[in-house]
This record gives structure tokens, sequence and C-alpha cells, in this order.
């Protein structure tokens, strides 16, 4: 991203203030119709992405061309006539009415700079999809089998991705966009802007930075939290691996394992409750189940991603010998505990969503509390310039989340209307036999190779529009159907080849890309099987009886640590290859009772599997301490 300098400066950063206090304002007193909330939303962020993002990279870095400047006049034309003609349109049969000549141009113009923008501000990648898609919506009367479809008119493909509010650049995906996530981007923003990240790493430090491997396990604390909060894979390794790889490498880390850790913790921190990564709002907003119901659903599975991270990097700490940090790097106690007020607007933003308010009001007092609060220290304080601060910076962080969503307003608009999810959903079972395991597997390879190299949000909408209905239709319920395509589209950012976290992991760490792709791929295994345990076993969505749910919890915590030894070698102490496959065949195995809760509800078995894990841990630490023992002369 371009950092503007000279005449192009104040109005693209007053620009970027107004639209962040436009959607504050919005919060507050009430949001406008669709079309004048979405239109106003990209009215504004859209021609940003021209102003801000180089077309190529020999483009000025420090101002926007003749040709940027162009772009975005033309990108402001098709949203404001959106709004003006907002009345008109509201009393518009959509597929009935002709489209308007004017319509057709400036739908025509919408659609190509949403794919511009998209190869600029968000991936190239994510711009050739859009348009594979697109080119798919004319060649369909060409193609056989499930990829037919009728003739469709120019006029009616501009239609459903320009003037209607279910679907398309302004559809349901971009007000969600232009509603709830503005506002938890605001929030973000806020908290960054008072050291709320600089907490976490501190409080990590001292929660896990004097024990063996403590940079590590500071990196996946500080990660998972902030994570939350920032809703972008890539942005997380950057704000927080900048301070926790180095800390990592100094120590004793390999390269290649320090950009891993960062790059699979960052990712999790989508995963992780109460906010998602907004993803957790888009969600509830397709699927109609409330906000809360979801995290609460989430929480279990984020927890025990984050417990196996740190089992895997206290593991690999213990076998190559490597310390924690040293007590002076560490905050005091009492200091923690004197600037504990700054976690204060997220406590209240999980006790006002638990106590039924709307995610709006929540949000609008979360960051009333942090900007109160900030006022407690003078080097949080934000005053006039720090507050126009935290504005630009709200704008500039909604830019790509605006374009992306956009564009996936057009594919599921695509998919939507040409019926393409329901064949793929057709395709899906009948190659699974009607069978669910190969089902799952199926759109769990279809998510990873759908979300690969793009941000979370657009991952999971069309991750979830092609593969959602294929597993409902195999009688999959629809948040365990949403959450499993949500998990797979966000792990997308540390699966090889396309592995945007674990690159720019890489990159920091000075580590091979590939490699400490397949590295974060390995450590963040655990958050590929979770998925099909609650699909199977509903109680890790903390839907069952108390002793159901607690039983799970102990089984897969006992699986957890066991295939994190195993893939590590380190148990009690380093195994020896026929015990390490022992240890992780026994974790695998315990993976697959979980899914089976017809039998792990049933008494016999659960003590059986307690005693054979408390069994082999005990053998353990016996051949541990007999290896240690000096050997006495006769």
């Amino acid at each position: 991203m371009r950092e503007i300098k000279g005449w192009a400066k104040w109005p693209i950063s007053i620009c970027l203030t107004a639209i962040a206090l436009f959607h504050l304002y919005t919060a507050i007193f009430g949001v406008y119709q669709p079309r004048i909330q979405r239109g106003v939303h990209l009215m504004v962020l859209l021609p940003m992405a021209f102003l801000l993002f180089p077309a190529t990279r020999k483009s000025p870095v420090d101002r926007p061309t003749a040709l940027d400047v162009g772009l975005a006049v033309l990108a402001v034309l098709p949203p404001l006539f959106i709004i003006l003609a907002n009345d008109r349109l509201n009393l518009r049969f959509a597929l009935l009415d002709p489209v308007q000549p004017i319509e057709m141009v400036l739908g025509a113009l919408n659609i190509a700079l949403v794919i511009e923008a998209l190869r600029r501000a968000v991936v190239p990648a994510m711009a050739i999809l859009v348009g594979v898609f697109f080119v798919y919506l004319f060649a369909a009367p060409l193609l056989p089998g499930i990829f037919y479809n009728k003739p469709m008119p120019i006029a009616r493909a501009i239609e459903i991705n320009y003037l209607i509010t279910n679907a398309g650049i302004y559809g349901t995906i971009v007000g969600v966009t232009a509603t709830f996530v503005a506002l938890f981007v605001i929030f973000g923003s806020f908290m960054q802007n008072t050291n709320t990240g600089e907490y976490f790493t501190d409080l990590a430090k001292k929660l896990a930075g004097s024990g063996p491997g403590g940079p590590a396990k500071i990196a996946v604390i500080s990660s998972g939290l902030f994570g939350s909060i920032s809703g972008v894979a890539a942005a997380n390794v950057y704000a927080t691996g900048v301070f926790t790889i180095p800390m990592m490498k100094r120590l004793g880390y390999r390269s290649q394992f320090a950009g891993a850790v960062e790059a699979a913790a960052s990712t999790g921190g989508m995963l992780m409750p109460p906010i998602m990564g907004a993803g957790a709002f888009v969600m509830s907003e397709i699927t109609g189940i409330p906000y809360l119901q979801i995290v609460i659903a989430a929480l279990l599975g984020a927890t025990f991603y984050y417990v196996s991270l740190v089992l895997r990097v206290h593991f690999a700490a213990m076998k190559d010998g490597l310390v924690g940090i040293d007590e002076a790097s560490k905050v005091s106690m009492k200091q923690l505990l004197r600037d504990s007020y700054q976690l204060i607007p997220l406590v209240l933003l999980v006790w006002l969503l638990v106590e039924g308010y709307s995610p709006f009001i929540a949000a609008v007092y979360a960051i009333l509390a942090t900007f109160l609060l900030s006022f407690v220290k003078k080097k949080t304080r934000l005053t006039p310039k720090r507050l126009y601060e935290t504005f630009r910076l709200s704008g500039q962080n909604l830019i790509m989340i605006a374009i992306s969503c956009a564009g996936a307003g057009i594919i599921v608009s695509i998919v939507t209307y040409t019926g393409l999810a329901l064949g793929i959903a057709t395709v899906i079972s009948t190659w699974s036999g009607g069978f669910l395991f190969p089902a799952l597997f199926l759109v769990m390879f279809t998510s990873l190779l759908l979300g690969m190299g793009l941000p979370c949000t657009p991952a999971y909408i069309i991750a979830v529009t092609i593969g959602g209905p294929a597993l409902m239709a195999m009688g999959i319920d629809t948040l365990p159907a949403h959450l499993f395509t949500f998990y797979y589209a966000i792990l997308a950012g540390v699966t090889p080849p396309v592995c945007i976290a674990a690159y720019c992991g890489a990159a920091i760490a000075g580590s091979k890309p590939l490699g400490t792709g397949f590295e974060a791929a390995r450590l963040a295994i655990v958050g590929f099987v979770i998925p099909y345990i609650f699909v199977y076993n509903r109680a890790l969505l903390m839907q069952g009886t108390f002793v159901e749910i607690i039983t799970l919890i102990a089984l897969i915590t006992v699986a957890v640590t066991f295939i994190a030894a195993g893939m590590r070698g380190y148990l009690t102490r380093a195994l020896k290859p026929m015990e390490r496959a022992m240890v992780m065949a026994f974790g695998v195995a315990l993976v697959f009772f979980a899914t089976k809760p017809h039998v792990i509800n049933q008494v016999g078995w659960r003590i059986g599997i307690l005693v054979v894990a408390v069994a082999m841990i005990a053998f353990s630490v016996v051949r541990k301490r007999m290896s240690t023992e000096p050997v006495v002369a006769a």
C-alpha cells in the first residue's frame, strides 16, 4: 500500500476518517436503507483501492497516477447512482423489469472496477476467481452436466450483480461489512492505538514466558488474543510477529519453526471467540443463528486448537533444551495488574453480548469504554490528533474487507442464480456414495482450495456458498455445516502451496516460504481434525448434557496431548520411534472415539480410555526416571 505524500494525502485521509465516522454514526442512530448504507460504504472505499494501491510494481509508491485518479472518479459513479435511484429501485420488480441503458453501463463499470480493485488491494488470485465465475456465467450453456445453465442475457447478468440487494456487489455480504464488521474494525483500531496489543504480549510473557519455549508460547497466546480482533491473518502476523519471531530466534528456535508458529497462531485467531475476525457476524447474518450461539459453539474447538499449539511448542522446547525469556524482559505482575484496565472494553463487549444486547450496542459501548480508558495514561491518551488517526486507520483497514466482500458477493450471486451450488452439492453426494465422511472430505478439499490466498471473510462466504448446500443435503444442521466450511476457509492460510500467513511469517523469520508453510500446517493439524469431531459429536459445540461435554473435553485433551507428543517425539522424555508411533496411534484412536458419542458416553468406555491414558503416561515417566538414574558399579 502506498504511503501518500503531497496534495493527495489530506483528501484521502479525510475520506477514510469520514467513512469510519459514518459507520459509527449509523450504528448509534440507525442504519440507512440497504442500497444507501452499502452505496455510501463502497462509494468511499472502492475509489480508495485505486488511490492507495499501485497498479504495478513500477507505479509510484507515494502518490496516485492520473490513471489511478481517473479510475477512482469512475468508481464513485455506480454506487452514487444506486443511492440516488434508491426509491425507484425499491419499487422495481427484480428479474422482471427491464434494465435501463444507464444501469447497464454503470453495472458493467462497477463489476470491472471491483475486479481490478481486487487485483490491487486484495490478491490477484481473488480477481482471477471472480473473473472465472463471471466467464462461467456466459460459458455455462456450452458446458455439460451440472455445469450447464441456460443462456443468461447480459442485462440479467448485470442486474443480479448490480441492482439487487440479496446478492451481488450491493448484496447481503457487503451489507454485513457495512454494518457489523465495520463497527468491529473501528473497535480493533481503537484497541490497537491504545496499545492493547502490547498489553496482550506483556500478559503472555508473564503467563508463559519463563517456562521452556516461553517465546513461542508468547507468540501463540498473544496472536490468539490479537487475531480474534484483527480479522486478517497476514496483518496479525506482522502486528505480533515482528516481536515474537526475533524473540524465538534469539533463544534458539529454528527460523522456519519460529515463522510457522506465528503463522499458525495468527491464523487461529479468526477461529477464536468472541469476535472471530468478524466471521461470527457474517455467519449470523447468513444463517439467522444468533451471534452468541455461534460464539459459544466455536469456543471449545478454538480452545483445543491453541492448547495443541502450546503443547507442540512446549514439547519442542523440552526436546531441544530451549529456555524461556529472562525476568528482565518481563513486565512485573504489579504493572500488569495496574494496566489490566485495558481489558475492560473486551470484557464489557463479551458481557453485553451475553446479556443479550445487540452487537451494535455492545461494540459502541466497547469503543466508548476504550476511548475513556485511554486517558488513564498519557502514552495511550486519544488526543484529537490521535483520535483522527484512529478513525483514519479504521477506514484504511476497511478497504480490503469491503472490496473482497463485494467480490465474494459477485460469486455468491452467480452461484445462486445459475444453480451451480445445488449442482456441486449433487456431485459431492454422488461421489461420496451417500456416505458422510467422503462428503466431508470433499467439502474440506473444496473449502481449502477456494480459501487459498483469500482473506478469511470472503473465503468463508465463497466456501459455504458452494460446500454448505452439500453438507446440509447430507443431513448436517446449519450451524455445524457453516462452522465446518469456516474452519477450512480459515486454515487455507497455512495450507501449502498458497499459504499467505506462512509466507508472511517466513518473510519476518528469513526462512523458506514453502517450508514454513508445511511446518505451519503440521502445527495446525488439530485444527484440521476438530471440524470432523463436531460434525459427528455435537458436544464439542456445547450441545449436550454437562456429563457429555465434560467427557468429550477430557477425551480430546488427552488426544491432543498424545498427538502433539507423537508428532514431536517427546512426552515426559524423548520417545523412541516405536514409542512415538504408539503414542501417535493412541491419540488418533481417541479422536476416532470422540466422533462416536454413543460409545464414549458409556461409563465402561470412559473408564477404560482414562486407564489406558494414565498407564501410558506413567510408563513414560518411569522410563524417564530409569534412564536418568546413575548406574552403580558392582
